[in-house]
């Protein structure tokens, strides 16, 4: 995993932007309805194709494939796992029980969305079938790279981790949450290492570890919440495995909504437990309006020596671009709170494309905060190397 060892690297989250047809394609497949596969696969390989040359373009460093011909980063897993059925019945944030009007107008502006609040449940023993689509989508990575005259400084992949899975795939089988925790754990081992073994870094998408404090548990203690961190980074390092936790980078954040947020919980409380992750990167919120004065968490949880903080320092909620100035004031006072600038990353809140036809930043826009990241990410290091 590349540092910032003479310039501040930027990449991004994982999801970006996807075209109308392939959203299209991609929801209606998931809700059971006739569509022309091969017809499909060629729509995701044109956008894999396109978002590569987009994010170089753009000057990024660190690349990866969008997750185009992904549904939604946690729930296209279930096409690649067994025992899921039915429909999960997902509590609702706090945010959309107490702000009743900013519900409905959300409700509204994402009128056609893939099963994210009524995804499948587990209903039997979870099993990770073939490698086929993952397989396909390292193809399609593998081609677009191929087709680019500049190459990415590094390329990487993103997986949702036990805990964010079996927070949205509700549990009617195993005995207890831990024990479905631990099933999945298990059988996602599969894919992060098949993610390694194809040369790519593992990105672990977790929001579980911080926004389910305002959802499927929203009705627990802070002690008990925090014990449930515990156990999902104990599962996240159990599917990890022996990969290296130098190929590995955890993302975690309080949930990709233009919400009021005024019920997510301190980096500073959950910050000591994320350190326990065997991964090489950590990814943090730092754009939003609700966590942008958090760095002072790292004075009290130092990060530690074998980690580098990915600094979200874009909104991927609003269609504001932040001025260059901006992003390189908040690099250099990441960088101030780690006390290591090679160990910061420029990077987003979270993705930009997290579910198909769930945007809330159009694609153009897309492209100019990303453009403005590199920007900024030139203008800290003018600051932090002179």
């Amino acid at each position: 995993m590349k540092r910032s060892e003479d310039r501040i690297l930027v990449t991004h989250v994982g999801s970006l932007p996807r075209p109308a047809t392939l959203d299209d394609l991609l929801i209606r497949q998931e809700a059971g309805e006739p569509v022309d596969e091969a017809l499909l696969a060629r729509e995701a390989a044109e956008a894999v194709r396109s978002v590569v040359a987009k994010q170089i373009e753009a000057g990024i460093d660190i690349v990866n494939d969008g997750e185009q011909p992904r549904v939604g980063f946690q729930t296209y897993i279930v096409r690649r796992m067994s025992g899921f059925g039915g429909e999960s019945k997902r509590p609702r944030a706090k945010d959309m029980q107490e702000f009743r009007v900013y519900a409905r107008q959300l409700a509204q502006r994402l009128s056609r969305r893939p099963k994210v609040a009524n995804a499948p449940q587990a209903v039997a023993d979870v099993r990770y079938g073939t490698l086929d689509e993952a397989k396909a989508e390292a193809e399609m990575m593998r081609a677009a790279l191929k087709a680019q005259k500049t190459q990415p400084l590094e390329t990487f992949m993103t997986a949702p981790s036990p805990g964010i899975i079996a927070t949205t795939m509700l549990n009617a089988h195993y005995d207890s949450h831990e024990a479905y925790v631990m099933a999945l754990a298990r059988e996602l081992k599969r894919e992060y290492r098949f993610v390694v073994d194809q040369g790519f870094t593992l990105q672990i998408d977790a929001p579980d570890l911080a926004m389910e404090r305002t959802m499927l548990f929203q009705d627990k203690s802070l002690a008990e919440f925090l014990a449930i961190v515990e156990l999902h980074v104990a599962a996240i390092n159990v599917a990890l495995d022996d990969i290296p936790r130098e190929k590995v980078r955890l993302h975690c954040c309080w949930g990709n909504w233009e919400g009021p947020h005024i019920h997510d919980l301190p980096l500073a409380d959950i910050l000591p437990l994320l350190y326990a992750a065997k991964a090489g990167a950590l990814s943090l919120e730092f754009a939003n309006p609700r966590h942008a004065h958090e760095y002072p968490a790292f004075k009290r949880s130092p990060l530690p020596a074998h980690m580098t903080l990915m600094a979200g320092v874009l909104d991927t909620t609003t269609n504001f671009v932040e001025h260059p100035e901006l992003i390189a004031n908040r690099l250099c006072e990441a960088a101030a709170a780690v006390g290591d600038r090679e160990r910061v990353i420029a990077s987003t809140d979270c993705g930009f494309g997290t579910f198909a036809g769930s945007a809330y930043v159009a694609e153009d826009v897309v492209w100019a905060k990303l453009a403005a990241a590199r920007e900024g990410a030139n203008t800290a290091t003018k600051r932090l190397w002179g």
